[in-house]
């Protein structure tokens, strides 16, 4: 009862405000009174304006519109829904605005799909990304205003959003800027499980405050001058575990404190057992992008994340500085096929304004490869001894990097498999003498599915099965 009092404390105004629930007699289930009864939702003709009710499983409906969840009203999407987002025209992107709830409740063996249709995919390795959809936008995105309590997505798919957000949109949500996942409440909750998002103009998912839970999901191709796979802000807290990036623009996940609200705790995420592979690539901006990073006040720590043939090791930003009294990192895996990415294993302050600290828990061990007499933000030139060396053993992917392609090529998983084989180094290799913070509550529809607590093996998945699910 204790693990959720802060929780349910923070939805005690939203529920007075938004819901016209009745008091529940039993305050564990506080968090679900914000959820009304759902009708279905007639798949009939193409849906725009107020939505609320129940997309019923495995029907499709087209968007046509932009959408709406009024505050107190609650959208719920069954397995095996699909919903296209087109638009009355080619030209006119809409998207799905919530100040109410929005749950998303796809299976594994059911998935839900949101997307635009009759778009061409192009991951061949070596299309220019100037070129490809999945970097334009086509659909504006799921926006949550700043009265969304909570967004709950599991088994979903998520493609091609981030396109221009309407007048309309940005009036209802009070949002200015378009991402295919938007979450501003830094009271609410938000769940982003075992899902896929594919491509985005931007961050393919912007927090600004909030609690949070996003575990075993995949972000492909996303961002196409910038963005990461979290992008999170302004008091955000939580988990990010056994997550596989693959080709962002920037960095996987990224932690800030900047635009923090007074009263609102600082951004703390606990960032673990993820899989990050061949990032930083399409970052405009010089000395930017990577792995990981944690800036502006942002604290947290970061172990067992397996990065691979990424622009920049994990950075700790010195201006503004993140909140290194409360960070902690190690056990990282850093694999190179290059020198100047295993130059960057721990960056350089000349070249990416980092101070990340050497650890010699890390993969491999900093002593190994630093010249004598190094300091924090001293640039170095790795040995040719570290260029492929620690070679995760991925069931089947890309390392080393095949001839003819360059890093940036490799932005999505296609018919790669990033799991381990089973003589890999990373399994057991991990540390476990740490937590999840665990502020999302457990619950098959209201929260989290399951808080997976850190794994003994080094990446997004586990050789005991309770990873990243998506092979």
């Amino acid at each position: 009862m204790k693990k959720y009092t802060s929780f349910i404390t923070g939805l005690i105004g939203v529920l007075i405000v938004f819901s016209s629930c009745k008091k529940m007699q039993d305050d564990k289930n506080l968090w679900k009174a914000v959820v009304a009864p759902a009708s279905p939702i007639s798949d009939a003709s193409c849906l725009s304006g107020s939505i609320k009710g129940t997309m019923l499983s495995g029907k499709t409906y087209e968007v046509c519109g932009d959408i709406f969840v009024n505050a107190g009203d609650t959208l719920v999407v069954e397995d095996g829904v699909t919903i296209k987002f087109t638009g009355s025209s080619a030209t006119i992107p809409v998207g799905l605005g919530v100040k109410g709830v929005l749950l998303c409740l796809g299976t594994k063996e059911h998935p839900i799909m949101i997307t635009y249709p009759g778009v061409t995919k192009t991951d061949q390795p070596g299309a220019d990304p100037a070129s490809d959809p999945a970097l334009k936008g086509k659909w504006t995105g799921i926006i949550g205003a700043t009265t969304c309590p909570m967004m709950i997505i599991k088994w979903t798919h998520i493609e091609f959003g981030g396109a221009t957000i309407s007048a309309a949109m940005k009036s209802f949500t009070g949002a200015s800027s378009p991402y295919p996942l938007y979450f501003a409440n830094p009271a609410g909750i938000f769940v982003l499980e075992d899902s896929w998002v594919y491509g985005s103009v931007d961050d393919p998912w912007r927090i600004n405050g909030g609690k949070i839970h996003v575990m075993r999901n995949t972000f492909e191709k996303c961002g196409f001058t910038g963005g990461e796979a979290m992008n999170a802000k302004a008091g955000t807290i939580g988990d990010f575990a056994y997550n596989l990036c693959i080709g962002m623009a920037t960095n996987g996940p990224k932690v800030s404190n900047i635009n923090v609200g007074v009263g609102v705790p600082g951004s703390n995420v606990r960032i673990y057992n993820n899989t990050i592979v061949n990032c930083g690539y399409r970052r405009a901006a010089a000395g930017r992008g990577g792995s990981i990073n944690y800036e502006e006040g942002a604290g947290g720590m970061a172990y067992n994340n397996l990065i691979v043939n990424c622009k920049f090791g994990l950075r700790v930003v010195q201006n503004p500085i993140a909140d290194t009294a409360n960070l902690r990192y190690g056990y990282n895996w850093y694999y190179a096929d290059s020198i100047s990415v295993a130059s960057q294993f721990i960056p350089s302050l000349s070249v990416s304004t980092a101070i990340s600290q050497p650890q010699e828990t890390d993969i491999p061990k900093p002593s190994t490869y630093l010249p004598a007499n190094w300091h924090v933000g001293d640039a170095y030139t790795a040995p040719a001894s570290i260029l492929g060396a620690n070679d995760p053993q991925f069931i089947n992917a890309p390392v080393p990097l095949p001839a003819g392609l360059k890093l940036a090529d490799i932005a999505v998983v296609g018919n790669y498999n990033f799991a381990l084989k089973t003589n890999s180094p990373c399994i057991n290799a991990g540390f476990v003498g740490f937590s999840p913070r665990g502020d999302v509550p457990v619950d098959i529809k209201y929260g989290a599915t399951e808080i997976t607590p850190p794994g003994k093996d080094i990446g997004a998945y586990q050789s005991n099965g309770r990873g990243n699910q998506h092979n």
